[in-house]
């Protein structure tokens, strides 16, 4: 286990290489190029603030900063559930007549798309300074926390959906309605007290629940996360993590004969 974080290591370069050109030829070739970072997650804030602040009425005061603030992480989560799903597929002439730890590609698609989300904050941080709300400084210092248990749940999600995907095609297809699905099975659109209390614990054993309610705690209510909060996402996010890269290490030995 050892040697093989050491292998990674040692191609952190090949990582930053993937994580460049990702970022450069996202956008490449469009008027309004990386703009569309920030314009994407504006759009969808805009689309769900008018169907639940006006057509479907959820009665939460500044309503958009309450959904931003969620929208935001859940857009790189969701990356790991369509997009991250191809990671291997994608790259499957580099995988066939190279050889790098395979581990490089799934870390390197988080990576790019966690720095999408970092640059998206950008954008976060301006609403909540326009809406008045205000930051709780103490709050705050567990951002970078909360930030990183996404990481590791997203990148363990990537290592487990990349890796079936080269041997199940359709998973990518499926992957694609299941985030939808799981969207509206995160507290995303309503709060978590809205929910009745005969199936909150079904709702709890979602990984995605603890984060985005750690995240609404320090950026919408501004307050420090309840430590049960931050324990069920830490213990959720390895578990994932754990059994995404014994998957992909158990599997990715015949990549080359399937891709």
């Amino acid at each position: 286990m050892i040697s093989k974080f050491k292998e990674i290591y040692l191609y952190r370069e090949m990582i930053a290489s993937l994580v460049r050109k990702d970022l450069r030829g996202r956008y490449k070739g469009s008027v309004l190029g990386f703009f569309w970072t920030f314009l994407n997650p504006l759009m969808q804030l805009l689309v769900y603030s008018l169907v639940f602040s006006i057509i479907v009425r959820v009665e939460v005061e500044k309503y958009y900063l309450f959904l931003f603030v969620a929208l935001i992480p859940w857009i790189f989560f969701s990356s790991a559930l369509t997009s991250g799903s191809g990671v291997i597929l994608n790259q499957k002439d580099m995988v066939k007549k190279i050889y790098f730890p395979r581990e490089v590609l799934p870390i390197a698609h988080a990576l790019t798309n966690f720095i999408n989300m970092l640059f998206s904050f950008i954008v976060v941080f301006i609403v909540i300074l326009i809406s008045g709300v205000g930051i709780n400084f103490i709050a705050l210092l567990y951002l970078p926390l909360i930030m990183l248990i996404e990481f590791t749940l997203v990148l363990g999600i990537t290592f487990l959906t990349s890796s079936i995907t080269v041997y199940m095609r359709d998973l990518e297809h499926i992957m694609t309605i299941l985030n939808m699905l799981w969207m509206y099975l995160t507290p995303i659109l309503y709060s978590i007290t809205m929910i009745p209390e005969v199936y909150l614990p079904y709702i709890q054993l979602n990984p995605m629940t603890a984060v985005i309610v750690a995240y609404r705690d320090i950026l919408y209510y501004a307050q420090v996360p309840h430590i049960q909060t931050l324990l069920s996402a830490v213990i959720m996010a390895v578990v994932v993590l754990v059994v995404g890269y014994l998957v992909f290490t158990k599997i990715q030995r015949y990549f080359a004969e399937e891709l």
